[in-house]
């Protein structure tokens, strides 16, 4: 009787022990491997809704740097942590300097600047991926000014025209604007 509890007793040990996951005795590098076809269905991911949600989180992106551009420039405050929230380099770069001048010529910004963009092109394929916008800025009621005296800055007048500017995907997974200008000769 006794040897058949021992035998009871040791192949329960064995099933336990050959139930416990592997990763409990290795050294921490084994990876599970799930079948091929488990592993294609998951990265499978339907064209048109990685698509919306590229253009939104570039559409989000560009309102992210009108409104932090807008801020700092009313701030003059061309160091302002938002700006790099939404935008990359060249962009950055010439926004900072751009709020900079201003600053030391004694201007800043100040009123609305009215916005209403759209997605022109999607290019998830391309490395990295980009998403263009195109834009008809108002800045009729935004303006440069003096600081001191909050008198317009000759030749700074506002309009509307057309804006066009490019998101792309950085390998954080952020989407940056890192293009933007705006084209004074095309009214719209």
């Amino acid at each position: 009787m006794r040897g058949r509890q021992l035998r009871r007793a040791a192949i329960c040990l064995l099933a336990a022990v050959a139930a416990m996951p592997v990763t409990a005795c290795a050294s921490g590098r084994e990876t599970v491997e799930r079948p091929t076809a488990a592993r294609d269905d998951e990265q499978r991911i339907d064209p048109d809704v990685e698509r919306r949600a590229a253009e939104k989180a570039a559409l989000d992106a560009y309102s992210g740097y009108l409104t932090a551009s807008r801020k700092a420039g009313q701030r003059s405050d061309p160091r302002a942590p938002e700006l790099s929230r939404f935008l990359a380099d060249p962009l950055l770069t010439r926004v900072r300097v751009s709020i900079r001048e201003a600053k030391e010529h004694g201007a800043m910004r100040t009123g609305t600047l009215k916005s209403d963009p759209t997605v022109t092109a999607v290019s998830l394929d391309a490395k990295p991926a980009r998403v263009e916008i195109q834009d008809c800025l108002d800045t009729t009621g935004y303006r440069l000014v003096y600081a001191r005296d909050k008198r317009p800055v000759p030749g700074s007048g506002g309009g509307r025209h057309l804006s066009t500017a490019t998101a792309t995907l950085y390998p954080d997974g952020r989407w940056l604007i890192n293009y933007g200008a705006t084209h004074r000769d095309q009214p719209c």
